[in-house]
């Protein structure tokens, strides 16, 4: 019996010594630990906040777990409803003029005009400077050209003869204004992008669409749009997380003022999170924020991406 435990114990040492480690594990594991120290484990952290009771000005509550309960607090809140309202609003006043906007002029960077490629190149390059500004930067030269009593805006307006607007402070306004700095700001992103998918139009195919056809509707329709769909399902996407989660120009410029008029869903996420302390709730605000995202995009890939795969 001894003699047959010492074979099996001799025959796994065997197995056990043959195994061998892969020569890439020691160059992908830092990676991997890195992966897990500011990706996996925060992730699952908030998750952990999110069930529980997190006041940081009232530790005496302790972390109890509660479940649920904090979502359920959420989507009961009359304040985060409007909140959700206000970045619809914010979505529907930028979105539709940076993706027209954006497709407008990466089709006239597009078009070979005579004597004009000089201009076409170096309009490529002015509209990266936007997209590489930070979004605080932006909103610090909104600010400042939209300021009520020194800003350029109000100083061209007056020089026409029209009274100076409180563009920042009139909650009538103030939404109008920070859609025109996003629009600005993201308009040429999405312009560099229709253009790298217009450079996969055939040559020979747009030549031949331009010659049977004096419509230039028509001409984009059928012959450009197929080869666009891939890159609009993509600047889609980016652009309603980007409206999603907008924060830092908003903050800069408003703060979510006057009063609450520009108070959109990240906002008000900061408010309670870094205002009231309320970290479980705005935690739990996070998450439906994530997942109303991931929403919209696949709703974006199943309605776009699929007919892509079918026009193909």
């Amino acid at each position: 019996m001894a003699q047959e435990v010492a074979e099996q114990v001799s025959h796994v040492s065997l197995r056990v010594g043959r195994l061998r480690l892969s020569p890439a594990v020691p160059f992908v594991a830092p990676a991997v630990l890195v992966l897990l120290g500011i990706g996996i484990y925060p992730l699952l952290y908030s998750v952990w906040i999110s069930l529980h009771t997190y006041v940081i000005t009232m530790p005496h509550l302790g972390r109890d777990f509660i479940g649920l309960a904090n979502y359920r607090t959420v989507l009961a809140d009359s304040l985060f409803h409007k909140a959700v309202l206000r970045t619809l609003h914010f979505a529907a006043l930028t979105l539709p003029i940076q993706m027209i906007g954006g497709i407008s002029l990466a089709l006239l960077l597009h078009v070979n005009l005579k004597g004009l490629q000089r201009f076409q190149q170096a309009m490529r390059l002015i509209m990266i400077v936007p997209i590489m500004m930070t979004p605080s930067a932006v909103g610090l030269i909104g600010r400042l050209m939209f300021n009520r009593e020194f800003g350029i805006v109000n100083y061209l307006l007056s020089s026409v003869g029209i009274n100076k607007v409180n563009w920042l402070g009139d909650p009538a306004v103030a939404m109008i204004t920070i859609g025109v700095v996003d629009i600005w700001q993201w308009t040429p992103f999405v312009a560099l992008v229709v253009l790298a998918g217009l450079s996969t139009v055939p040559d020979d195919l747009y030549e031949a669409a331009m010659l049977d056809s004096t419509a230039g509707w028509a001409v984009f329709q059928h012959v450009l749009f197929p080869y666009l769909r891939p890159a609009l399902t993509a600047v889609l996407i980016i652009r309603v997380a980007d409206i999603l989660r907008a924060f830092d120009a908003i903050f800069v410029l408003t703060r979510g003022g006057p009063g609450v008029a520009t108070e959109i869903l990240s906002v008000y996420v900061q408010r309670v999170g870094f205002r009231m302390y309320d970290l479980g709730i705005a935690t739990a605000m996070g998450f439906l924020l994530l997942i109303g995202t991931i929403v919209v995009s696949q709703i974006f890939i199943r309605f776009l991406y699929r007919e892509i795969e079918a026009a193909v």
